[in-house]
């Protein structure tokens, strides 16, 4: 599994940890979603160095290195992250990444300050609240309970969120999941960021203004119909859509060539980076 060094970045209550490959290039800022880390990007992180992309993941609050003391775990909080991290390593414009959940925090950093956002990248998007029954709602509350909800997480996430090939280090990188929320306070962080409301990201989807690219596996089990969903999001951002086909909630572990090719491209067309 490709290692990084781990850095910090001081937030007023809590501590944000990131890594960066640190090269002279565009800015691209990558999140990862619930209850995942940061490294979920690492096999299209060569891809984007050789293109010559500045290229930093963040973990998110609570998750990965990142402490697990935050009062606030919301959609907001972690835009206010996203444009943080942009402001320390040196300003934007720049590329955001989301993946999951971090898609809303993304809409929202992007709304909130146009200027420090050249363009997005919106990987298996959750950025509004998608209706759920009643009895799904209490079931999945009931499988995230302890003291069973992280073997239960985990055990979800290895069966059935990489449908298509999934990448060589599957088994490890899993393993390395279930070992983080295991450690204290992450679970709980995991708990309180799944009750997280994407209404004011869908209520801003019609207000970005930079360049979008959807990107969606056509077997993503998060979605009842990710084609629908996808199509739906595309349209009211008048983004881009790339379909990873076979794949699941992590096109850019399970189709990594297409996803950086996609997003070497978007970084392209918003900076003119590699065109010269």
């Amino acid at each position: 599994m490709t290692t990084t060094t781990t850095e910090y970045l001081d937030r007023p209550d809590g501590r944000l940890s990131y890594d960066d490959n640190g090269i002279d290039g565009p800015l691209v800022v990558a999140a990862p979603g619930i209850g995942d880390l940061r490294h979920v990007y690492r096999h299209i992180r060569a891809d984007l160095t050789q293109a010559g992309i500045r290229f930093a993941t963040m973990d998110l609050r609570g998750m990965g290195e990142s402490s697990t003391e935050w009062r606030q775990l919301h959609d907001a909080a972690v835009a206010s992250d996203y444009l943080a991290l942009i402001d320390h390593l040196g300003g934007g414009p720049a590329v955001l990444v989301g993946n999951s959940l971090s898609c809303a925090s993304a809409v929202l950093a992007a709304t909130d300050s146009p200027d420090s956002v050249a363009g997005i990248m919106l990987v298996g998007p959750f950025v509004r609240d998608i209706p759920v029954k009643w009895w799904q709602k209490a079931a999945i509350g009931a499988m995230l309970l302890p003291p069973w909800g992280r073997s239960a997480w985990v055990a979800y996430y290895r069966k059935n969120m990489y449908p298509g090939a999934k990448p060589p280090d599957f088994d490890a990188y899993v393993d390395r999941l279930s070992a983080n929320l295991a450690e204290p306070g992450r679970f709980a962080s995991f708990r309180r960021i799944s009750t997280s409301s994407h209404a004011e990201s869908g209520r801003r989807l019609d207000q970005v203004t930079q360049p979008t690219v959807v990107v969606m596996g056509t077997a993503d089990p998060d979605f009842s119909d990710p084609r629908k969903e996808a199509e739906h999001i595309a349209g009211t951002l008048g983004a881009d859509l790339v379909w990873s086909e076979g794949s699941g909630h992590y096109p850019q572990a399970e189709t990594p060539s297409l996803v950086a090719e996609a997003l070497i491209d978007l970084v392209s067309r918003t900076t003119g980076h590699g065109t010269e």
